[in-house]
């Protein structure tokens, strides 16, 4: 299903482990697409967010109400017509499930674990901490060729990731 122009893209979740760049493409894409943008970290509750800020792993249960919550926000988008890139971790297959609908497209920013732990180390003002990189890398299940997805690899400049995106599903003018 990862046909790329031929998938229908009315909402991008931009998807992936922690520290994978995912925040800063979406919001590159929905910039030059005049899309609205979300963040879906800033969807959790503040139970989760203490949660990994203290280096614990959230759970199945803990993400559930999160997902759901996210997966609001891409039905009220779809049911209104209008588009819009919402980033979310969708590590598992099952958490995909919860976000999956007609016209939603996972775009898996993918890179090595040890690109990502080094980008994780020169931030800062985020809630995960890079120890907790490891448990999301193992939860990871990577989207199959029956999802609408398409992968892009995270190893170079945001603005070239961004514009693949965009190159990839057809996005560009006229669309």
């Amino acid at each position: 299903m990862s046909g790329d122009s031929a998938l229908d893209a009315r909402v991008l979740v931009v998807m992936g482990v922690s520290g994978s760049g995912k925040s800063t493409v979406a919001a590159m894409v929905a910039e030059q697409l005049g899309w609205d943008f979300a963040e879906g970290d800033a969807m959790h509750p503040q139970a989760n967010v203490d949660k990994m800020h203290a280096g614990t792993p959230l759970t199945d249960e803990d993400r559930w109400p999160w997902l759901d919550v996210v997966a609001g926000w891409i039905r009220g988008h779809l049911d209104a017509g209008t588009h819009g890139v919402v980033t979310c971790s969708a590590l598992k297959r099952s958490y995909r499930d919860v976000l999956r609908a007609p016209g939603v497209v996972f775009v898996h920013v993918a890179g090595d674990g040890a690109l990502i732990e080094q980008r994780m180390s020169q931030r800062s003002g985020h809630f995960m901490p890079t120890s907790l990189l490891q448990s999301q890398l193992a939860t990871l299940e990577p989207p199959r060729d029956d999802e609408a997805h398409l992968t892009i690899a995270a190893d170079r400049t945001p603005e070239e990731e961004s514009a693949e995106v965009v190159e990839r599903l057809g996005l560009g003018v006229g669309r």
